[in-house]
């Protein structure tokens, strides 16, 4: 088995390969590695057929219930004809297993990064995420995570401050920032009140989300979670808050085709963006003992990285403070 700092140090072009054949796969000897840290993505060439796309799993990061109640969300929503990459069921599976890694195949599919200026790519964007959610909401996650407070900004500070990430000179401002800024996440959950909690995209920025002529689809549920629906749609608006207003709008008029929103969870925007800038920092740490990460985010951990980080939370404790975004043409 792998070692932890070192989680991907067998996974060699031969093993790839070998892996894939596995499951009566044929590889042409073609890899290209596709842009993913968290685990390992690679579209493969296969004999007289279209590529496939071959993701092997970090070891440790999710039990396999939870990657097959993944798959098993992902695979409804495309039997509902909802446009998501779900995996591939080769021998009546979606998860398969060689020399110590886990993996799944999925097929290609190309497309570009919506421009969501474009007249009507919002509205068409919510029907299916509205579609999603109707769907994600007939059932709930019993072994996947939730979006919440403790794990996804209490805990996530406490082990930053806990290992030596921080510069010295810096801890007790980024402490005290950290605990403002929580208290303001909570204070937002507090006005939002109880809000209906279902299953996610969970990371449904602009990467993953790609266009092609016959309009959007959804890829890479690794982070899906259970959590408030908004979650979804905060990462697709930006600009001043008036043009949040508009963009959110024009999302609303296709998502709640399928699927009422609640415009309570807007007190959420704010606390879900500074949950997640809180989490990336600690899952960046959590992660820099895999040699990609130092290679890659090399700009990760110094010092003016923990300043801007500082500067960026005092100004996520002033945003929570402001009133939420508003549903056009109603009162909120």
């Amino acid at each position: 088995m792998n070692s932890h700092s070192t989680p991907f140090a067998n996974l060699t072009p031969d093993l790839i390969l070998d892996a894939i054949g596995s499951v009566d796969l044929l590889g042409d000897g073609r890899l290209l590695a596709l842009n993913s840290y968290e685990n390992r993505v690679y579209q493969v060439g296969i004999e007289e057929q279209q590529p496939v796309i071959a993701k092997f799993y970090r070891p440790g990061r999710w039990s396999e219930a939870q990657i097959l109640e993944e798959h098993a969300f992902s695979l409804s929503l495309a039997d509902a004809e909802i446009p998501v990459v779900a995996p591939l069921l080769i021998n009546h599976k979606t998860l398969h297993e060689f020399q110590g890694y886990q993996f799944a195949v999925f097929p290609r599919r190309g497309g570009r990064i919506p421009e969501l200026d474009q007249e009507g790519r919002l509205e068409w964007i919510g029907r299916f995420l509205g579609r999603i959610h109707a769907l994600g909401a007939q059932q709930a996650y019993q072994h996947r995570p939730a979006i919440d407070i403790a794990s996804f900004g209490e805990q996530p500070v406490q082990w930053l401050l806990e290992h030596d990430f921080i510069p010295p000179d810096l801890i007790p401002a980024y402490s005290s920032v950290a605990e403002q800024a929580l208290q303001g996440v909570r204070q937002c959950y507090e006005r939002a009140g109880q809000v209906a909690q279902l299953r996610l995209h969970g990371d449904c920025h602009l990467s993953n989300l790609l266009w092609t002529d016959d309009g959007p689809h959804f890829v890479d549920f690794d982070d899906s979670r259970t959590g408030p629906a908004v979650q979804d749609l905060w990462m697709l608006l930006s600009g001043s808050q008036q043009e949040m207003n508009l963009q959110l709008a024009e999302l609303l008029e296709g998502y709640e085709c399928f699927y009422d929103f609640n415009p309570a969870e807007l007190h959420l925007v704010e606390a879900l963006r500074t949950l997640r800038l809180l989490h990336y920092s600690a899952w960046l740490a959590k992660r820099w003992d895999d040699p990609a990460f130092p290679k890659t985010f090399t700009w990760f951990n110094t010092q003016q990285y923990w300043q801007d980080r500082i500067l960026e939370l005092r100004e996520q404790v002033a945003l929570m403070q402001e009133p939420p975004l508003k549903l056009m043409g109603g009162n909120f």
